[in-house]
């Protein structure tokens, strides 16, 4: 792969994971809109949304045919129906985490979730991890142990939403489609459900959209290319880095999110969350350091010695 590749790479997935990060912001600015109405508008403005962007680069006819596609091919229509079930659950519970003051628990799933993709992968595809791998695993169990005992109960909004997207993550691989047509795709899914949902707003008289003020109508709206650009990006960048870097990137969401929850909305943070936080950082430096070279060839130069000894 060039090198020139390598670096727009980096751009387009950092860039991805800086908005992810920063997203919270969007989401406060719509406090006072239910986060099931955020979601219906989400995923019904990012269809259209999508569809757009399938016009303007010409690949509304290969949509069409992937459609057609999935008439002979039911494996494929299952994974995609799971995958927008699976990334509607997890948006829904993190606009109500960061519209109830709750962004540091949701900062602690995408730190868990790489590891919880892991695991999948040990269970389903038969993935094998190395020793520095299996303590990695080891002192992010101890993390969050420790923030459990402290709540006095299960962090259950982090391990939704690192669930969730781990899940989502796996039924991905599945669906082997252009990723601008994948995500119009996942969004036609559920969007039916989105506008089934808005029109009984509309007809109880409850909904925000064209009854607050404009800048809420104009945020709904906008919620739709909030949604879909990081996400485009995101693929974009994927393709052209080794997991390794992009397991080094996929942290600077959290850690946004993280001191956005600290330092501009005041959520509290003790030195329980601290040594609880700790232990999840050591672990996923120490999970990420294990995929670099280094640990390779240290772990190439064991398993020859082992084989010289047998």
């Amino acid at each position: 792969m060039k090198k020139n590749e390598v670096q727009m790479g980096v751009l387009y997935a950092g860039f991805s994971y800086f908005i992810w990060g920063l997203l919270p912001i969007y989401w406060k600015f719509l406090h006072h809109v239910s986060a099931d109405e955020i979601l219906a508008n989400r995923i019904f403005w990012s269809f259209f949304f999508m569809v757009g962007v399938l016009l303007v680069t010409r690949k509304w006819g290969e949509f069409i045919q992937t459609l057609k596609n999935f008439r002979s091919n039911k494996k494929q229509l299952y994974a995609l129906v799971i995958a927008s079930l699976l990334i509607s659950c997890n948006w829904f519970i993190y606009i109500w985490a960061v519209n109830s003051d709750q962004l540091i628990e949701a900062s602690l799933g995408y730190y868990i979730n790489p590891l919880v993709s892991v695991l999948l992968g040990m269970i389903v595809f038969r993935e094998k991890l190395s020793p520095a791998q299996y303590f990695s695993f080891s002192l992010a169990i101890i993390g969050v142990l420790i923030l459990t005992i402290s709540y006095g109960r299960f962090p259950w909004i982090s391990f939704i939403l690192a669930l969730s997207f781990g899940l989502y993550g796996l039924s991905k691989k599945m669906i082997k489609v252009d990723s601008a047509i994948g995500l119009t795709l996942e969004t036609l899914v559920v969007m039916p459900i989105s506008l089934i949902y808005i029109a009984i707003l509309f007809i109880k008289g409850t909904q925000s959209f064209l009854t607050v003020s404009v800048g809420t109508d104009l945020l709904l709206i906008g919620a739709g290319a909030a949604t879909a650009i990081p996400l485009l990006y995101f693929a974009k960048g994927a393709q052209k880095i080794p997991m390794s870097t992009l397991g080094f990137l996929q942290f600077i969401a959290p850690t946004l999110t993280l001191i956005l929850g600290i330092f501009i909305y005041h959520e509290p943070f003790s030195k329980v969350h601290f040594i609880s936080f700790l232990f999840i950082w050591s672990a996923i430096t120490l999970f990420s350091l294990s995929k670099t070279k280094i640990f390779s060839s240290f772990d190439l130069k064991r398993k020859k010695g082992k084989s010289l000894g047998a």
